[in-house]
């Protein structure tokens, strides 16, 4: 491991590996934690060696975005709008999974990076050959929204929120304490009525994927009959 240490370290540095290393840290250590001088010292370069490849911290963090975006699968051909889109999100899922930081760091940008727009232009694409009007896919992409990119900004998930990435370090499902059940019944009543995942950020216990899945489904399911009968705007 130490002699393919040092022949990494002795590999030219180059665009591409600034961002993999940059990826790989957020991917070890969260985001947070990513800064010019230890991406350098991870590199076995000096800090000021970077700015050849990025010009700054800003453009760093847009070609990691990049990059992960790029693991997501390409369109699979000859497949219907509806099933297409389904796997490309799931796959997405999967991606950011692998990269917990990614979605705080594509909210946190004032423009969508070239490999988000072109993966927005794919999926729209899909949509388009499926027979969608423009009308019917512009207001497809408002509703999904973030989902599009395998994510959802979910209540009250404060890991995101304060910035760290990774999983959060619920506990068991707890029930709500019977004075809070008592004011809110009906809260109380939901919080034990579907199965739990004790890694959620959902709710505490709920099961991420399967929210996730119910929710694309639902959306899916939706736009599907909307498509079958020639909705446009003007139905408003």
């Amino acid at each position: 491991m130490a002699e393919q240490a040092e022949v990494l370290r002795r590999t030219p540095l180059s665009r591409d590996r600034v961002l993999r290393a940059a990826v790989a840290l957020a991917d070890e250590a969260g985001i947070e934690s990513l800064s010019m001088r230890n991406l350098a010292q991870d590199l076995g370069v000096v800090p000021m060696a970077l700015y050849k490849h990025v010009a700054n911290k800003d453009e760093l963090l847009d070609g990691m975005i990049d990059v992960v975006v790029g693991e997501i699968d390409p369109p699979v051909p000859d497949t219907d709008w509806k099933h297409a889109i389904r796997r490309r999100i799931l796959s997405a899922r999967q991606v950011l999974q692998r990269h917990p930081w990614a979605p705080l760091a594509i909210e946190s940008r004032n423009m969508a990076t070239p490999a988000v727009l072109a993966y927005l232009d794919s999926v729209v694409g899909t949509l388009r050959s499926g027979g969608f009007s423009a009308d019917l896919a512009h207001h497809v992409m408002h509703a999904m929204g973030s989902r599009i990119l395998g994510f959802s900004q979910e209540l009250f998930d404060a890991s995101r929120r304060a910035g760290r990435s990774g999983a959060t370090d619920a506990g068991p499902p707890a029930d709500l304490p019977p004075e809070v059940a008592a004011r809110f019944p009906h809260l109380a009543e939901i919080a034990t009525a579907a199965a739990h995942d004790d890694e959620s950020v959902v709710g505490q216990g709920c099961d991420d994927q399967f929210e996730f899945e119910f929710a694309l489904d639902l959306l899916l399911d939706g736009i599907e009959r909307l498509h079958r009968q020639g909705w446009t705007s003007s139905h408003r």
